[in-house]
Formats: structure tokens, sequence, C-alpha cells
């Protein structure tokens, strides 16, 4: 009789793994294995158990076997798990998926699911299943319309041998509908909002979101908007996404206009890296002040815009609140005039933005390089001539933080919203409260930042804690006219040579919904109309 203190070792030798040929994976091997382990145990205890079983022998039947404690289980499992545990370590274990089971969606289509699992398709080792299932659990939870996803693996059906099958267990959400304040960055806009909104999830079964918001802009817009997002719409690989909107802007103060645009935003494309959208609005500019600058004039009245907008994104960085490592990269290119009318807007928009930080080493410190850079300019017979559209135009300035706004020239330390660029004098009216120096800010057609920010933990650990930190910041930008034949006056020299920059210090307060600035903004150089000071600034800014 063995010594019952002792297991016998079924440890298989080790050799060489064969990659070319790995070794298909059969959950009767680790049965097998599991058999060999217990054989010793199960010779000790012949002798109890025919004492047991011939206790409640019953005569004219068989021996039905005993079945397993949940110890025996539990133990019979690990064993199994360890068995495969160490063929994975010693190589790749070959197996395929032989089918892929759904449980638990009692309104979400099947389909909407499996388009998630396709990666699940593709692997051949065990190896590799294991990381495509990991996949294929974010996919499902990203789609925001379950509470659980579980997913457990399975051995295949006996004839096929070196098979498996995925079993999916899903719980979908209890409180399909939602609400929620907060600061956003979206693709459709070009500045930071304060949205509030209220959602509806998997209303048809096809992981459809419905929302509808109202959101207040940090440049003094305001928007009511409602939209639909489809993961999966008639066999596309990427989600599909429409969204309607008024949107209404007040910019007499800086420019002595109104814009009024009501308008649907179509998502085509969207990928990871990628973005393709297409945007039309039937577009109104208005005067009610009655004392806008000639060349705002010009540029009232109704329009369409029809256009198309392709995004390149990739973005490296370890935060967007506070970015200490990694880099960044956007590029947005838009087509304006799509449509077959008169009224429609002719235009070409290109626009980039690039950061690149470095560690430090020490304080948590870190420098942030960005530059920045975009051009507008008109098409059609003769473009030249012809001014470009004001809402599409570049303005600098704002109250909110170069370092979030990640997208394309927008904001200069210490200048205030559209505080810089080409000015024209406004309409003279005979009213004593008129201000006779008042000027139109036109914005440009090119516009160019830089930014340079170093980042540092403070010596004190309540600080560290909740995230707040220091930094020292310079930053330098300019915008320009080149349509109406301006291009023709303008020069590498004098650009740089009218360059607006500022620099400062100041303390960063980070928060779950936006990055707030108190900041000491010093300026270095400015022109007669510009608008901008030196002192204290609050900035508000939310993730790009």
């Amino acid at each position: 009789m063995s010594n019952p203190d002792s297991l016998p070792d079924v440890t298989p030798p080790k050799s060489k793994p064969d990659p070319e040929h790995p070794k298909p994976f059969n959950i009767d091997d680790i049965d097998e294995e599991e058999e060999e382990e217990e054989e010793d145990d199960d010779d000790e205890n012949d002798v109890e158990y025919d004492e047991e079983d011939a206790k409640g022998e019953v005569f004219g039947e068989p021996n039905r076997p005993k079945p397993q404690s949940r110890e025996a289980q539990f133990r019979s499992e690990k064993l199994k798990m360890d068995s495969l545990l160490q063929r994975m370590q010693s190589g790749p274990v070959s197996v395929r998926v032989h089918d892929v089971i759904i449980k638990g969606n009692t309104k979400t289509k099947d389909h909407v699911i499996e388009a998630e699992t396709e990666v699940l398709n593709s692997v051949g080792s065990m190896q590799e299943l294991l990381k495509a299932s990991q996949i294929v659990n974010l996919r499902l939870q990203a789609l925001e319309i379950f509470d659980s996803v579980k997913i457990t693996l399975d051995s295949g059906p006996p004839e096929l041998p070196g098979t498996a099958n995925v079993i999916i267990e899903v719980v979908e959400t209890a409180s399909p509908l939602s609400g929620q304040i907060g600061a956003y960055t979206k693709a459709e806009a070009r500045s930071s909002t304060v949205e509030g909104s209220l959602k509806y999830k998997n209303f048809f079964g096809y992981g459809d979101l419905w929302d509808g918001s109202l959101a207040y802009g940090y440049d003094h817009s305001a928007e009511l908007s409602a939209g639909v997002f489809l993961p999966r719409f008639k066999g596309l690989v990427t989600p599909v996404t429409a969204r309607a909107y008024l949107l209404s802007q007040d910019w007499l103060k800086f420019s002595s206009y109104k814009e009024r645009s009501m308008g649907l935003s179509l998502g085509l494309f969207s990928t990871p890296y990628h973005d393709l959208a297409y945007n039309l609005a039937w577009r109104t500019l208005t005067d009610p002040s009655q004392m806008s600058s000639r060349s705002i004039r010009r540029q009232l009245g109704h329009n369409l815009l029809s256009s198309l907008k392709y995004t390149f994104k990739f973005d490296r960085r370890n935060s967007t609140m506070r970015p200490t490592r990694g880099y960044a990269f956007v590029s947005t290119t838009q087509i304006g005039g799509l449509a077959p009318d008169s009224r429609s807007l002719r235009f070409l928009r290109q626009e980039f933005d690039l950061r690149y930080i470095v560690p430090l080493g020490f304080y948590h410190a870190a420098l942030n390089f960005g530059v920045s850079g975009g051009a507008v300019f008109p098409w059609g017979n003769g473009f030249s001539s012809r001014p470009s559209s004001l809402p599409e135009r570049f303005f600098l300035g704002g109250n909110i933080s170069p370092v979030c706004a990640l997208g394309g020239p927008t904001a200069l330390w210490g200048f205030k919203t559209r505080g810089l660029g080409p000015t024209e004098p406004k309409r003279q009216v005979n009213n004593e409260n008129a201000d006779p120096s008042g000027v139109d800010f036109l914005g440009g057609d090119l516009a160019v930042t830089a930014l340079a920010d170093l980042s540092f933990d403070l010596p004190f650990r309540w600080f560290r804690e909740k995230g707040i930190h220091a930094h020292v910041f310079a930053c330098a930008g300019n915008v320009a006219k080149l349509t109406e034949n301006e291009y023709r006056n303008i020069s590498v020299q004098k650009f740089v040579e009218s360059l607006r920059s500022s620099v400062g210090v100041g303390l960063v307060v980070p928060t779950s919904l936006f990055r707030m600035e108190l900041n000491y903004c010093y300026i270095l150089k400015k022109l007669d109309h510009d608008r901008a000071k030196t002192g204290v600034w609050l900035t508000f800014s939310a993730a790009a």
C-alpha cells in the first residue's frame, strides 16, 4: 500500500515546444492526467468504499457509483486547470472556437452581440482565445446596455478534439433611462460645454442609445439637441450616429453678430483613429445692434452649410487633464459646398495639433510642448478675391487652457475670447452712448499657436493627494487674413514679428468634470486693439 501522505508526480517532462505543431487542446487529456493523479488515493479508499456500499446494497440492482463530494469536485477542477496552465507555459495549446453560445439577452438582438465577437473566429491557440475573450468582454460592456457580462470557456464536442465553446452570459440593464450632467467636448462642437442630458438605452434592441441634451458652452453658445447612436447598422463595421440640433451663439460683444443654426450631423465612419462626419445646417447671421462693421454686414443673412469633415487622431498621453508623458496628434480636414445651391458655403479648412510631453523624473514634473495651426480658404470661381465664411474662420483667445484644447489653434493664456487678430471699426452712429473706439474682431484665415508648460507637484502631502499641482507656462500665437488677395501682403517675417505672447505661473485643480486653473499671466507682446491683460485669470477647461 502506498504512503497516504504522498502523491505521484504527474508533471510531464520538460520538452522544447514546437511552435509550428502545437499540441491540440482536449479536455479528455486533462481528465486522464487527473485520473492518474487520483489513482493511488482511490486504491487506499477501496476497502472503505466497499464496506459503505455493502451497507446500502440492494439485491437485484447494480452497484451505483458514489457521487463525488464538493471537495473532490473542487480538487478535480483545480487539477485540470493546473495541468492546462503547465501546458500553456510550455508552449502554444492549439484550439479553435466551435461555437459561441449567447445567454441572457431577452431584448437585445443576437446579431448585435455576435458582431462584437468576430475576433473569436480567428484564434488558433488557448493563449489567443483568452486574450480575445477579454477584448469581447470590454467591447460588450462599452455598449452601455448590459449591467454585467460573463464569458465562460468550455470544451467542444467530444467528436471534435481541439475545439472549445465560448458561453457569453449577459444581464441587460435594469434601468434603461439615465441622466447626467458634466463637461464635455464633442466632435460636432468647437469648444467645451457644460451639458445636462437624458439617455434611454436599447429602446429597439439594437444596442441603440437615444439622448436629448441641453448644453451651454464657454464660448457663449447654447444648444438643444437630440441624437441616436447605433453600434451596428445594416451590417456596417463601424457605429453610426445622427444628431439634430438647434444652436445659438452670441458674438455681439466681440464681432457684432449673432448666429443661429438648425441642422443635422451624421457620423458616417468612426474608429479609434479615424472619424468621418457629414453636417447639413441652415444658418442665419444677424446684427440686432445695427453697429457691425462693413465686413460683418457683408456676411449677414442666410446660408447653407453642407460639409464633410474627416478627423485623424491618436492620443498616447497618460492623461488629458494632466499629461506627464506621451504624445498626441490631431488632423482635421473639412470641405464645404457639397450641395448644389448658390447659398451653399464653399470652403476648404485644414487644422492640426501636435503635443509631446517629456517627464523629468522628480516631483512628478513634466514638460508639455505643443504646436497647432490651421488655414481656411474659399473655393470656386474667383475664390482668391472672395472672403471666407465668417463662422469658419479662426479666432484665438478665451477662458480655456491650451493644455486641454487639443484639436487646433484656439486659446492663448492672458487673451480674452476673440481677443486678437484682424479688426475693423464698427459702424459710426449718432449716439452719445456709442463707443467711438469700438472694433469688430474679424478672425483670420491662417492661425498658428505654440505652448510650453512645466507642471510639478507641490511639497505638501494634502495637495498631492488631491492632484493639485503648480505649473509655469509660456505661449505665443498669431492669426492673419489670406482671402480677398491679402495673401500677397503677408510674409513669414511679418507674421513672426506680429506674434502675440505671454508667460505666467499658476495653480491647477483637476476634477472629474473639468480642469480649473488660477493663473497669473504676464503679457509679453500684444497689438493696439488686442484684448489682453496682465493679472490674475481663472480658467475652466474640459478634457479634449
